[in-house]
């Protein structure tokens, strides 16, 4: 059986000394996320941040849309491109997973509402409580622990898409399309060592309690290996035998 080809949005590309120069970018934290599992990917990387996205989605077997500082709600070189790539998706049933920023776009490239939180950040390692099972969810939790880091966030969904999971900040934290796409407001691609840098580089530009409490919960396990194997078995349900 060959290897799943999953195509890679990357729509953040830091520049900055502190977390830039320090840690590998988006898609290669992915990348390292995804190599846990036995199931082993072959990866092209696309450079949205830049203006680049697949022209043929048949270009790859699947793909995903990364997390980014920026906010969807301003408008960027690549936003009319990117909402174009995701509405192609899902009309075609292209198997695509959205992290952070990838979630919220794909709400609202399919008719969804993102807002601004009236909480302002939410930062730290929060837990997401799952509504419903799917077969992808495996090994199988009620809930998992996971890093977020986020301004903005999905107030309702498109419609035909049926909300996974809550947290205590966030009531849309995960939702899915039919069998073709799945979504998380979280970041299961962060380590330790990254969170707690965008803490210390970013620290000065939240409230002082926030980021107590973003410290705070460091201190908690996090599950986004568990969150690779869900996503790995999704993309391997959602494409079938079709490989």
């Amino acid at each position: 059986m060959r290897r799943i080809k999953l195509g890679i949005l990357q729509t953040n590309h830091d520049k900055s000394v502190e977390v830039g120069d320090a840690f590998p970018d988006d898609a290669h934290r992915f990348r390292d996320l995804f190599d846990l599992q036995d199931e082993r990917f072959t990866y092209r990387i696309y450079m949205t941040i830049g203006g680049e996205v697949p022209q043929d989605l048949d270009e790859q077997d699947a793909y995903m849309i990364t997390g980014s500082p920026l906010s969807v709600l301003d408008q960027h070189v690549f936003t009319d491109a990117l909402l174009d790539f995701i509405r192609r998706c899902d009309a075609t049933q292209k198997p695509l997973l959205g992290a952070c920023f990838g979630h919220q776009a794909i709400a609202l490239a399919l008719g969804g509402t993102v807002e601004r939180s009236n909480q302002g950040y939410n930062v730290g390692v929060e837990e997401t409580r799952f509504h419903e099972t799917k077969d992808w969810m495996e090994p199988p939790r009620d809930s998992l622990q996971l890093y977020v880091f986020h301004e903005d966030q999905v107030t309702r969904l498109p419609e035909g898409c049926t909300l996974l999971g809550s947290s205590e900040n966030c009531n849309i934290a995960s939702f899915a399309k039919g069998d073709h796409i799945i979504t998380t407001q979280a970041h299961p691609e962060f380590t330790y060592d990254f969170m707690a840098c965008l803490l210390r580089f970013t620290e000065g530009k939240m409230p002082t309690a926030t980021t107590k409490m973003a410290w705070d919960s460091l201190a908690l396990d996090q599950d986004g290996s568990v969150f690779g194997s869900w996503a790995t078995n999704f993309f391997r349900k959602a494409l079938g035998d079709a490989r």
